[in-house]
């Protein structure tokens, strides 16, 4: 590019910026979205801000929220209650079909679209002229954020402050929202990098970025969801799970909705140890990132439902899906929810689904889930059949010819080999 044309091009970006006069901010209320009002009202000719903050259950991080906002220069703030719509349309679909990411239970990936799909909503009622995000140049979110925002609002222009401004780390954030009087919940020391919602909690950062470092799952405050296994209680207890057609509906026989049925789950599975995860994942974006995750309801649902499908799908059915649960797991975790594929591939998920319906009992102690029955009215496995004593539906002698036709192509094989001397 010559020089007048990149003159050009940073004036039209300017002229861009002057123009911007409101902007819908995804606002959580931590670190990054904090700093972000005062620095957009710096920066983009002190335009109205509008905060949209999606309520996928993360508790106690609601508290406040809206004060904070308006303190530091919004104009007003949506606080949308997502929690439902979270779990059953995005959490529960990938339960059914079994889909993990490196073993990661998804818990970030699958709140980014229905966050982002209601901040485009609002941006557009609200006649705003951009939205803004506070995702990092680095991470996985700002595309998660960015690819959903595109399919409700394509022609939106979105801000992303981390590719703009000249802060570089967490702690000149800090920096800056104690010379702007930014209330802050955390501190230097306890600055960990964190999501929550009903489905999980994530740690990165600090002695985190180590994978040479053990996780300090004893140290007071750093579990938030439950407890390590060492300080799980001594004795097992034991839940059962009903399934119906593959969605979870009831506790121990009693019927509740989705976030009931998951606030319960995370309860017996924080005060069992259960759902701790501690990886190097490969990232979107190109990089090994390490990251220790809390899950305990979502690991329960995730080994219920495996164990449901053992008796519910013939062997075929279950192989693919495999393969699918696979593609689609990448697929969450890549931005992917709004595309055609991932659209289809839930629809397959969901025939497989139809017989899943059934009762699974877990023991749970001290980090493990260990399978303690499973029962279904559309059971596949037969006992007369599969039994070791003496039955009368199985004719062993079958067997003979089964393993002559199946062992043909090996025993063509091999003769070829002997009759040309090879090995």
């Amino acid at each position: 590019m010559q020089g007048d044309e990149r003159e050009s091009k940073g004036e039209e970006l300017s002229m861009k910026k002057e123009n911007i006069k409101k902007i819908v901010l995804a606002y959580s209320g931590g670190l990054d979205t904090s700093i972000i009002i005062p620095w957009l009202k710096e920066n983009y000719n002190n335009p109205e801000i509008i905060a949209v903050s999606g309520n996928v259950g993360q508790a106690g991080e609601l508290e406040g929220l809206e004060e904070k906002a308006l303190k530091t220069g919004a104009s007003k703030i949506y606080i949308e209650d997502l929690t439902k719509e979270f779990l059953e349309d995005y959490v529960f679909p990938c339960v059914q079909a079994g889909a993990l990411y490196e073993d990661y239970m998804l818990g970030t990936a699958f709140a980014r679209p229905p966050i982002a799909k209601r901040i485009a909503e609002i941006a557009i009622a609200e006649g705003a002229d951009a939205i803004c995000h506070g995702c990092t140049g680095k991470g996985n979110d700002q595309v998660r954020f960015e690819l959903a925002i595109k399919a409700f609002a394509p022609d939106m222009p979105i801000i992303a402050p981390w590719r703009e401004w000249n802060i570089r780390s967490r702690d000149e954030e800090i920096d800056y929202a104690e010379a702007h009087n930014v209330p802050l919940k955390i501190s230097r020391e306890t600055n960990y990098s964190k999501d929550k919602n009903i489905w999980h909690l994530s740690h990165e950062g600090l002695d985190l970025e180590d994978p040479a470092n053990e996780p300090q799952y004893n140290k007071p405050g750093f579990l938030e969801m439950g407890v390590s296994p060492e300080m799980a209680p001594d004795k097992p207890t034991y839940v059962k799970i009903h399934f119906e057609q593959g969605i979870p509906t009831a506790i121990d026989g009693r019927q509740m909705d989705s976030v009931e049925l998951v606030s319960t789950l995370n309860k017996l599975g924080g005060e069992n140890g259960i759902g701790l995860l501690d990886i190097v994942e490969n990232r979107l974006v190109g990089m090994k990132c390490r990251g220790v995750y809390e899950t305990p309801g979502g690991a329960i649902l995730y080994k219920a439902h495996k164990v449901l499908e053992t008796i519910c799908l013939d062997k075929e059915t279950a192989h693919f899906k495999s393969h699918v649960a696979q593609k689609l797991a990448e697929l969450v975790y890549n931005a992917q929810w709004f595309t055609p594929l991932t659209e289809a591939i839930l629809s397959f998920v969901k025939t497989t689904q139809k017989t899943v319906t059934g009762d699974v009992t877990l023991k749970l102690y001290k980090g493990n889930m260990i399978n303690a029955g499973v029962t279904s009215p559309y059971s596949l496995y037969d006992s007369e059949i599969a039994t070791f004593d003496e039955d009368e539906v199985y004719n062993q002698a079958d067997s003979a010819g089964f393993i002559n036709l199946y062992g043909l192509p090996i025993k063509v094989y091999a003769k070829m080999k002997e009759k040309n001397g090879l090995k």
